[in-house]
Order: structure tokens, then sequence, then C-alpha cells
């Protein structure tokens, strides 16, 4: 999905945003500065610039984004979840044993 306003990114952003202290607040930890800081980007790169498919994730055309900061993992997952990538629901497993959704990410 592509957002070209400048109004719909911010309220995807927001959405985003609130996603994220959902999932931490579920997990009952993680940090919550660094991903409700970055959610604009987050938002602007994926839903405005990066070339990327959810049906098709392999995709060998799609950009490559790199997360170095690990402790933002809530802000990547609640974004990739709304862009839909996974069901916003499995955001709430958060930290939890045997998710997908650990509290630094993984290519695996």
């Amino acid at each position: 999905m592509k957002l070209n306003k400048i109004k719909d990114l911010k309220m995807m952003a927001d959405v985003i945003r609130e996603d994220i202290i959902t999932s931490l607040v579920a997990a009952k930890s993680g940090h919550s500065a660094g991903p409700l800081g970055m959610a604009d980007i987050f938002t602007a790169l994926y839903f405005n610039v990066l070339k990327h498919n959810p049906k098709k994730p392999a995709w060998g055309g799609r950009d490559r984004f790199v997360l170095s900061n690990g402790h933002i993992c809530p802000l990547l997952y609640a974004t990739m979840a709304n862009a839909g990538y996974f069901p916003k629901k499995e955001l709430l497993t958060l930290r939890k044993w045997g998710t997908r959704l650990q509290g630094h990410p993984h290519r695996s």
C-alpha cells in the first residue's frame, strides 16, 4: 500500500504508535522512546519509498532494509503488520516464548 499524502502518512504513523504501545504493554517490557520517535520515518519508508510486497516477501526486486538498532524492533513489527506482512493480532505476542516477534529482530 502506497500512501502519498502527508496527512495519510501521519495518520498511519499514529496507528503504528498505538500498535507499539499495545504490544509493549502486552509484553510487559521493552523500549518505547526509540520506536515511538522513529515512527514517522518508518512510515514514510514502508508506505511511500521502499519497494516491497507483503504477498511476496522474498521478491528479488524488493529494497532491503537493515535495522541496526534492535531496541526499536517493536516499530519494525508494527510497521510490517500494518503493511500486511502478518496479522496485527500477532503484535500481542511480542517477546513471548516461541513467538516470531522477539526482543531483537533476526532474519530467520
